[in-house]
């Protein structure tokens, strides 16, 4: 059986979500932050590690602006009200991405949040903002170049966001769609990949403990032959 350390979400399907219910997209955004609490909490209980949630893409600018708008007042607030609760569950926050693009003060809550959950020893959530595994590649090549002049697999790892995570284990992607799109690439080398039509909003407790399940029943062969 296998063992799950880190388990990586691309949370989609909010937006279409919230138009089946004849609401605005905004409301399915927030519902869909609501369900980033069950799961974290529900993937901290199953014993996994590392849980990566896809929140904001760098290429999630291109959205309305008005959009765009919302889903900084949703990471603000969830920044506030979830910080509780990690502490309370044992869960420490993290984040991956380029933060230089947000505003000073939600840098500062991005931060605060971080030095308020960094004794705790249980889970770590890893959310990803104004995150792409292209731009962090890139970030990461020139800050390796500045001090290595030949760059290695294990030089370039130290300098990834995710640095001191090990790599992906298990990646599902809700919504229906059947792309990575630019997510933890470099980690997700020889991840497994479960794709659902479910979205976000109503991915369920029980639907990601079936998708462990299988996981943990699958052979990874990491490039070696079927045993």
């Amino acid at each position: 059986m296998n063992d799950l350390t880190h388990l990586a979400i691309i949370m989609d399907g909010n937006g279409r979500w919230a138009t089946r219910q004849k609401k605005e997209r905004s409301f399915g955004h927030k519902e869909g932050a609501k369900n980033v609490r069950e799961i974290t909490k529900y993937a901290a209980k199953m014993g996994i590690k590392y849980l990566t949630l896809y929140a904001f893409s760098t290429e999630n600018w291109n959205r309305p602006a008005t959009e765009v708008s919302v889903l900084m007042k949703i990471l603000s607030k969830f920044l506030h009200s979830e910080i509780p609760i990690l502490k309370e569950n044992n869960i420490r926050f993290s984040v991956i991405g380029d933060m230089r693009k947000f505003s000073s003060t939600l840098q500062k809550e991005i931060e605060n949040a971080k030095e308020q959950t960094k004794h705790c020893t249980g889970m770590t959530q890893v959310i990803a903002i104004n995150y792409g595994a292209q731009d962090e590649l890139v970030r990461a090549i020139n800050k390796a170049t500045k001090v290595h002049q030949e760059i290695t697999k294990e030089i370039l790892e130290q300098f990834l966001d995710t640095a001191g995570i090990p790599p992906v284990d298990l990646l599902i992607r809700t919504g229906g769609d059947y792309r990575l799109s630019n997510f933890l690439l470099w980690q997700s080398a020889y991840a497994e990949l479960f794709f659902t039509k479910t979205l976000w909003p109503e991915f369920s407790k029980g639907e990601l403990e079936a998708i462990v399940l299988e996981y943990q029943n699958t052979e990874r062969r990491f490039g070696g032959v079927e045993k």
